[in-house]
């Protein structure tokens, strides 16, 4: 996947993280976003300091990734990855 914005994830990047991502909800619709791109949003958002809602236009809406960063959050996901990158430097 091509590089945006510095913030964004390198396909190595994304080959630790992938696999942390929980699938879709069951009973539920499917996922119609694409994960990576919505962590692009978040690390996006992170790094520069701007509000959910002043995210550039070419990500979708702000509450797409405010959804997700917030789910990820109270669900122990964001830990789960840094200790992963965490697990990936050290080594």
């Amino acid at each position: 996947m091509k590089r945006i914005y510095e913030s964004d994830l390198s396909d190595q990047e994304w080959s630790i993280i992938s696999p942390m991502i929980p699938p879709s909800r069951p009973g539920g619709r499917p996922r119609r976003v694409n994960v990576r791109h919505i962590l692009n949003a978040i690390f996006y958002l992170l790094k520069t300091g701007c509000q959910w809602r002043m995210l550039p236009k070419n990500f979708s809406p702000w509450g797409t990734f405010h959804y997700y960063f917030r789910r990820w959050r109270l669900e122990g996901g964001w830990f789960k990855i840094h200790e992963e990158f965490l697990s990936h430097i050290f080594l």
